[in-house]
């Protein structure tokens, strides 16, 4: 490729009429909506964005990036928080295209195209009285959630997506299209099953699915002073709870949404946002002692259909807005480390900012600790705090709550954090991530991808 020559235009030329999907540069229209990713504070400008329909559009992409020596970047649902599905100056895969979605209601499993986002899902699944466990909002994309473990609201009953993920079908960086399974490339299998985008583009997932159809679900609010008593509680609780109850702990600000009483908009509280699956009839015992604790501003649970579960954040957190990610996995949670909680919970800056606390216990922890390459089972929490805004000017106010708030937790935690939950945080902290599964990670790295050709990611060196 000259210097005179777009990439887009050599793609063009080069890649002719074999490939089958669209291919956009700078000067096209619709470029910079192409670009654009979840977190609006991510502003990247890439040579090409390639649109593929299937493996061999996926396979020539990756090609034409190696032999112009280009940044490579795969994007599925844009969500990422450090925008690692765009890049500079380089070529964008973008998986959107291929979204095909074949349900199973017999055999109780799914296939899903690489660039299906989690609402499109569950939409078929909740068809055939099914779901797979996944996140909480509803337009993340299937593959970057899968691929760095997958931790929602039926984690503590049916494990993390990973722990439900059958098959992959992979496109290597060689341009080989194969597939991944206990039984077919078992190496390539566990290392896809937490490793991130580090080993190939995933082009279809097939899942195991679950009995799921209508739950119990909705928040319980407390005045945020009772942050000590709510959290102290919470610890306890959750891990001796039935699995079929789900629920993470948030320090937030009540939105004015419709569905919540209007005396409680813009109030800052502590509350927990609940997901039960068991016997609507053991309901009420499951939460007797969310009752007892403290004095409860609301405790709005009810039945609604799982995918209006997995959409009710999607308004309040739509694209477009400043995000600001740290995070940790937590084993214990100390007096002391929940008044750091309740400090930086009454400097909440902003509307969207907030702390989540998830559980990672029950299924998750049926696992085995190297079985996979998720290596925190053994904590109890997955902590992650976001500084969220939908102006600019507040970015520095979202970054420095965020950081300062993560400073002053991190000495309590368990020394990584979800991969999903990071911003671009450097080796180290992958490093610290993913613990007594890096090596091996690193060795599936020199097998599958000898020379890093997927980086824009959680990156993993390749073992030299």
């Amino acid at each position: 490729m000259s210097t005179t020559t777009t990439a887009a235009a050599a793609a063009r030329n080069e890649l002719g009429g074999n490939f089958k999907g669209e291919l956009i540069g700078p000067a096209d229209p619709g470029y910079d909506q192409a670009r654009a990713v979840y977190n609006a504070m991510i502003d990247r400008r890439p040579a090409l964005i390639a649109r593929a329909t299937d493996g061999d559009d996926v396979a020539q992409t990756i090609a034409f990036a190696r032999r112009h020596d280009l940044l490579l970047a795969v994007r599925g649902g844009g969500h990422n928080g450090g925008g690692l599905g765009v890049c500079d100056d380089g070529v964008v895969i973008d998986l959107s295209g291929l979204n095909a979605i074949e349900v199973d209601p017999a055999g109780r499993t799914v296939r899903v195209g690489g660039g299906a986002t989690w609402g499109q899902v569950d939409g078929a699944t909740h068809e055939a009285g099914l779901a797979v466990p996944c996140g909480i909002i509803s337009t993340t994309g299937v593959g970057g959630l899968t691929l760095g473990g997958g931790i929602g609201y039926l984690s503590r009953k049916c494990g993390l997506t990973i722990d439900n993920l059958l098959e992959a079908e992979v496109v290597l960086a060689d341009g080989t299209q194969t597939r991944a399974s206990a039984d077919q490339n078992p190496d390539l299998f566990w290392a896809l099953r937490g490793g991130g985008g580090n080993f190939g583009v995933v082009t279809s997932f097939r899942f195991r699915a679950h009995p799921v159809s209508d739950v119990l679900a909705g928040p319980t609010f407390w005045p945020l002073e009772q942050t000590p008593e709510v959290m102290r509680f919470y610890r306890e609780f959750m891990p001796a709870a039935p699995r079929e109850l789900g629920g993470f702990f948030a320090l937030m600000t009540v939105p004015p949404a419709d569905f919540l009483p209007a005396e409680l908009h813009f109030r800052k509280v502590c509350a927990v946002m609940w997901c039960y699956t068991g016997a609507p009839a053991a309901a009420a015992d499951v939460f007797a002692p969310v009752h007892e604790i403290g004095t409860p501003l609301l405790h709005g649970v009810g039945p609604m259909p799982f995918p209006a579960l997995q959409s009710l954040f999607d308004g309040l957190y739509s694209p477009g807005l400043q995000w600001y990610w740290r995070a940790d996995f937590v084993s214990e949670l100390p007096d002391a480390a929940i008044e750091q909680h309740r400090k930086f919970g009454e400097r909440l800056p902003t509307l969207h900012s907030s702390m989540h606390m998830y559980p990672i216990d029950g299924a998750v922890q049926d696992v085995g600790q190297t079985d996979t390459p998720f290596s925190y089972r053994d904590s109890n929490f997955a902590e992650v705090i976001i500084g969220v805004d939908p102006d600019p000017a507040n970015a520095g106010a979202i970054r420095d709550w965020t950081v300062d708030y993560w400073e002053a937790t991190h000495p309590y935690s368990a020394g990584g954090a979800y991969v999903n939950f990071m911003m671009d945080e450097g080796d180290a902290r992958v490093r610290a991530s993913y613990g007594r599964n890096y090596d091996r990670l690193a060795t599936a790295k020199a097998s599958y991808d000898p020379e890093n050709v997927f980086r824009v990611n959680q990156n993993i060196t390749p073992r030299r």
